[in-house]
């Protein structure tokens, strides 16, 4: 899995043999928004509209497919609206990628397994990095903010880990997971 983050909400991931890209449309003005989205298999919003809904306190990962399932279509990627500004993304051999802007939803087991990418400004970092950790502890926590902002959060969640991997995501640097 490839994350690449472009500022804002602005997110192009490489996951499953796939490329997606998330809010193409709020990139900063100074991305290109034909080349942000040259060679994408899929776009989708952070808001969630157009992918289907899932209860993430009950949804569960798909499995790969057995030898005996061999030779079939090739696993897609899914995604899945899993709340209020936030979106699931399930790729077949990968861990789950959770992507939040907004609210963070109720998870299920699945989330020990997880990348969790938030984005947002220093509280929204804060709030929901700390929302996350008292509820799960995802194998690794992704931060998307300005420098300032990140350095808010990390003050925040570096002593609640237990664990958890903790990055920040640079604007159009690659973090590949």
């Amino acid at each position: 899995m490839k994350l690449t983050w472009f500022g804002g909400t602005t997110l192009r991931m490489h996951i499953g043999g796939q490329i997606l890209v998330m809010d193409a449309g709020a990139a900063p003005a100074e991305i290109d928004a034909v080349e942000l989205v040259s060679g994408a298999d899929a776009q989708f919003e952070s808001r969630g509209d157009g992918v289907p809904g899932v209860d993430a306190a009950r949804w569960k990962p798909r499995r790969p497919a057995r030898l005996l399932d061999e030779g079939s279509d090739p696993e897609t990627v899914a995604v899945f609206r899993a709340g209020q500004g936030a979106t699931l993304v399930d790729a077949v051999g990968e861990p789950p990628l959770l992507l939040v802007t907004d609210a963070l939803p109720v998870l299920g087991r699945w989330a020990g397994d997880a990348v969790v990418v938030l984005l947002g400004d220093g509280a929204a970092l804060t709030g929901l990095g700390l929302g996350l950790l008292e509820a799960s502890a995802p194998k690794l926590l992704v931060l998307g903010g300005s420098e300032a902002d990140v350095d808010v959060a990390v003050a925040a969640l570096r002593d609640r880990l237990d664990g958890t991997g903790l990055v920040a995501l640079e604007p159009s640097m690659a973090l590949e997971v």
